[in-house]
């Protein structure tokens, strides 16, 4: 028997005395918009933005550039909305709240900024075209993330989408220069990118105990096992749940001309055996992903964390050490208690040889205008160099 879930989201809507339906593709799970309407070149921002926060999906009809630009305006009247609603809270008197109320707070006016701005919806035909004056070519950035089956069809996405993959294509085809490789590590759409180094300069200049075989425990983009690699460890076993980023690793790791050197495998966690060394690098925050795309980003529980320290010295050899890089950006925000980590590595029947800490140097860290300054600012990042308890 057939179940409605079976088929896919449809948009429906009404022009004329007409009923039109398309299908709806939303690679972050988005459900599709329940009211919708054909908008083009002659409909007002205002009106836009009303009908946007309302819930009802403007399916475009006119120049693609122009619904950049109406997009644009949408942005600004969703932030300077924020910035009223930010005003007014500052204005109120001290309530006790602390950083990890503005954590949740500021994903909750990112979630409804995203809302809002992905009301705006580009019909897409068969072979990844969007019929619309003025628009660029997006086969090759549709190519890259979307399934192999979706360009038979004709769809709707959101214009944001649409825009991010676009801006994932063109990162993908520039790449990440990262410093301890001398080359380039190129991500792809939905695939964590390096660009914080200084978690990669820690693992490249950490000592290395042994040069024969390594576990990388959520290869995403292959830049770990890479590094690893370069220094001269024979073999890594490099593992991950997402066969898009084995595919991105695989594609990084030929570039580099260091594929020889590394097994991937599509796994959760370990791959079966024991390693001299196994490195870790899980999502350093410990909060429920909006999306499937932000699990790169969020660990649920401390899910992969927990689950990595647990199974740890079942896959270490004898003074075999376990890399865990981890920020503690999370401890600041006060989503994780000041003792937690350390508690799990004792229960874990672990302890710490060494740690060694780096201080972030992207921008935000200086941003005091950002949300989140007062606990990026306090943020390290750390290796811990584990091994079992003797």
């Amino acid at each position: 028997m057939t179940s409605q879930d079976d088929f896919p989201p449809q948009l429906t809507w009404q022009s004329g005395a007409l009923q039109h339906q398309l299908r709806w593709h939303s690679e972050a799970g988005n459900p599709p918009p329940r009211r919708v309407q054909e908008a083009d070149d002659q409909i007002a921002a205002d009106t836009a933005y009303r009908l946007a926060c309302e819930g009802t999906g403007l399916l475009w009809r006119g120049d693609f550039q122009n619904a950049r630009q109406l997009l644009q305006a949408l942005g600004r009247r969703v932030d300077k909305a924020r910035e009223r609603a930010l005003a007014k809270s500052r204005s109120k008197p001290a309530s006790g709240e602390g950083p990890a109320q503005a954590f949740h707070q500021h994903r909750q006016m990112q979630a409804q900024r995203a809302r809002i701005l992905g009301m705006l919806l580009i019909p897409v035909e068969p072979g990844f075209v969007v019929p619309l004056r003025r628009a660029p070519e997006v086969q090759a950035a549709c190519s890259e993330a979307y399934d192999a089956a979706l360009a038979s069809e004709s769809f709707a996405v959101s214009l944001r989408e649409l825009q991010g993959l676009i801006g994932a294509h063109e990162w993908r085809k520039k790449g990440v220069e990262i410093a301890a490789l001398g080359g380039r590590i190129h991500p792809y759409y939905g695939v964590f990118s390096p660009v914080r180094g200084e978690y990669v300069d820690l693992v490249a200049q950490a000592p290395l105990p042994s040069t024969e075989l390594a576990f990388d425990i959520g290869v995403g983009s292959g830049v770990l096992s890479a590094v690893l690699a370069k220094r001269g460890v024979h073999k890594i076993v490099a593992t991950d749940m997402d066969p898009r980023a084995l595919a991105c690793a695989d594609e990084n790791l030929r570039g580099l001309g260091l594929r020889q050197q590394v097994e991937l495998q599509q796994t959760d966690l370990f791959p079966p055996g024991r390693a001299p060394l196994v490195v870790c690098n899980p999502p350093w925050l410990p909060a429920r992903p909006s999306s499937a795309i932000e699990h790169a980003v969020y660990d649920p529980d401390s899910r992969m964390l927990l689950g990595f320290l647990n199974g740890l010295a079942a896959h270490l050899t004898a003074q075999g050490e376990g890399w865990l890089i981890l920020s503690d950006f999370a401890e600041h925000l006060g989503l994780r208690a000041p003792g937690m980590l350390a508690e799990a590595i004792a229960q874990a029947g672990l302890e710490v040889i060494a740690r060694h800490d780096i201080k972030p140097r992207h921008g935000k860290a200086i941003d005091r205008d950002d949300p989140l300054f007062a606990a990026r600012s306090k943020e390290t990042t750390t290796l811990w160099r584990l091994r079992a308890r003797g």
